[in-house]
């Protein structure tokens, strides 16, 4: 029963032994660049590269002309109601209610317990500072409780942010 076992030991230590080997011998590093370059032409019109552009850089301001508050309480449906309220006399749920976040102070509502993180950010929440935000929440600001994964879409956060800013009392000029 030993020199079964030991002879099963052993080849295993031998094909990896042998795999290890070859992988030294025969190294074969990955190429720096592609075998085959393919050269992709594109044509966007100007609205469209626009648009683009801004979503690259961040300029929420251009895509706000593409979206729509329709979109953007679909959005807050279907991502943002199981834990933000947006109503007027809406309650804090798992996070806070959104009723009038646009030029409100980061982590500023009393009556919630905001995590430290969120608490020190200290900036108010703009067009810009909501779309950097909404991108990757835990990214933009390190140990923040929100669990929320964020908005890929340059669109859909616009258009989110658009109707974050129609659910005010002093909604902000979008221009």
């Amino acid at each position: 029963m030993n020199k079964i076992l030991v002879s099963i030991v052993f080849a295993v230590i031998l094909v990896l032994g042998i795999n290890k080997i070859t992988d030294v011998i025969f190294h074969n590093p990955a190429p720096q660049t592609s075998a085959y370059q393919v050269n992709v032409t594109t044509v966007a019109s100007s609205k469209t590269q626009t648009n683009l552009e801004s979503s690259q850089t961040g300029n929420i301001m251009a895509l706000f002309a593409s979206a729509s508050t329709v979109d953007g309480q679909k959005i807050f449906k279907k991502n943002c109601s199981q834990c933000h309220s947006i109503a007027v006399d809406g309650k804090n749920k798992i996070g806070p209610q959104l009723w009038g976040v646009i030029s409100r102070q980061a982590g500023s509502i009393s009556d919630y317990k905001y995590s430290k993180a969120m608490a020190a950010h200290g900036k108010k929440w703009t067009f810009d500072e909501l779309n950097n935000f909404l991108i990757k929440p835990k990214a933009y600001i390190k140990n923040t409780k929100m669990a929320y994964i964020g908005l890929k879409s340059p669109k859909d956060r616009a258009a989110l942010i658009l109707y974050l800013n129609q659910n005010s009392d002093n909604p902000l000029p979008v221009q």
